[in-house]
């Protein structure tokens, strides 16, 4: 997947969990209630199961990563409302 600047997912969760490959640019990953985290090509991020979350590319860089999950029951991410430009310019 990739984002343009300014671009990020809604907030969102998986019931198995997510792992994210960053392959190119650079991003951002924030789960609710911690602060936001600045993702790099290499880097590796984990989102447990259930875990609210949202990941997109900074405000001057896009971001590409991989995404892998798996479903329970049929379903791999329950998605959420917006991120809002405050919680995004964190």
């Amino acid at each position: 997947m990739t984002f343009e600047p300014g671009a990020r997912s809604a907030w969102h969760f998986h019931p198995l969990g997510q792992t994210l490959i960053v392959t190119q640019g650079c991003g951002w990953v924030q789960s609710e209630g911690q602060t936001r985290v600045e993702i790099r090509p290499g880097d590796v991020v984990w989102c447990p199961p259930n875990e609210r979350h949202w990941h997109g590319a900074t405000s001057t860089t896009g971001m590409s990563h991989i995404a892998i999950q798996e479903a329970l029951d049929g379903k791999v991410v329950e998605w959420l409302e917006k991120v809002s430009d405050e919680q995004y310019e964190g």
